[in-house]
């Protein structure tokens, strides 16, 4: 049921935008107002959400480790599982970041027939979402094109390189292909797997489905529909200019394609999607877990008298050494 309400609700802002250009005559609403309102939307979102994360309070550390802490010199630290140095907190990040490391190491577990719990890979999912983040940012990348007169080399050559496999005219762009594919799967999966399944919500379909749309859109005005690419470039150019003005000759289908685009960049700041910011200030994956070389003290505690084991040691030493236990001072 979830998926299907947010099915309805991508094909209804489909709907909006094919009645509002093709028989409202909508075009400046559509071309020039909703993208200028989706990027301000989107700004204001994400500078609201950061800082209210800026402004929560982490006294202490909680970073989430998964291998052997900082500790005697004979014991091998994970540096990078449970790093206790800046440095090993950016070799952390970079491989959370650009290649998703815990969830490569991550793993699913179930109770089979025994009862036995079975453990196993959860390799694909990783796979997956790595296809699917690394070409949506090429995708993101190469459109930039679109928004410069003229084109960087940069742009030029990772258009080139994406168009590696040259079949037809015009050549296939491997990073189109692979987003559809990537988040089809990431779809698939939440529909066909029980347990994930039942805890997707419709905050979880709709953000799929709406980059399904988008990818379609992107691909038939790619390689089935005629579109006016000078005409759209100038719309484009116009826009990142704040001169924005509507050429003739642009197709609905394009307005669609916008219409989702813009929709989609507004839902950003609101929704799980917002992790591409909300994983640089994760406490649980930006501090160091050097809670065995530095106290921590939460400053909104009320004051507590501490005994230290200093202060053990001088009031029990006699004691302690008539009991033959080892003291720190003779």
């Amino acid at each position: 049921m979830n998926a299907i309400i947010s099915l309805i609700a991508v094909v209804g802002l489909v709907l909006i935008a094919l009645i509002g250009v093709n028989v409202a005559n909508l075009h400046f609403i559509f071309g020039i107002v909703v993208p200028y309102l989706a990027i301000v939307i989107f700004l204001i979102g994400v500078i609201t959400r950061v800082m209210k994360w800026g402004r929560t309070p982490v006294p202490f550390r909680i970073p989430t480790t998964c291998g052997q802490q900082q500790s005697f010199p004979w014991i091998k630290q994970s540096k990078l599982d449970n790093p206790s140095t800046t440095s090993g907190v950016v070799g952390r990040m970079l491989l959370e970041v650009l290649l998703f490391r815990s969830l490569f190491s991550n793993t699913k577990f179930e109770l089979r027939e025994g009862p036995k719990v079975s453990y196993g890979s959860t390799k694909w999912l990783w796979l997956g979402g790595l296809a699917f983040h690394w070409s949506f940012l090429v995708v993101l990348i190469r459109h930039m094109r679109l928004f410069t007169e003229p084109v960087p080399a940069f742009l030029k050559g990772i258009e080139a390189l994406d168009g590696f496999l040259q079949v037809g005219i015009p050549g296939v762009l491997i990073s189109g292909v692979v987003l559809l594919l990537a988040v089809t799967y990431l779809f698939l999966r939440r529909v066909f797997i029980p347990q994930v399944r039942y805890i997707s919500l419709a905050a979880d379909y709709f953000p799929l489905f709406l980059i399904i749309s988008v990818a379609l859109t992107g691909i038939l005005m790619r390689y089935f529909l005629r579109v006016d690419l000078v005409s759209i470039k100038a719309l484009t150019v116009g826009l990142v200019s704040f001169n924005a003005k509507l050429p003739k000759g642009i197709s609905v289908i394009f307005y669609i394609h916008l219409f989702l685009v813009s929709t989609l960049f507004a839902y950003i700041p609101f929704s799980k999607i917002m992790h591409l910011g909300g994983v640089l200030l994760s406490p649980t994956r930006n501090l160091p877990n050097n809670s065995r070389m530095v106290r921590h003290i939460n400053p909104w505690n009320y004051p507590v008298e501490l005994h230290t084991y200093a202060e053990y040691e001088d009031e029990f030493r006699d004691k302690m050494k008539d009991a033959g236990i080892p003291v720190d001072k003779e």
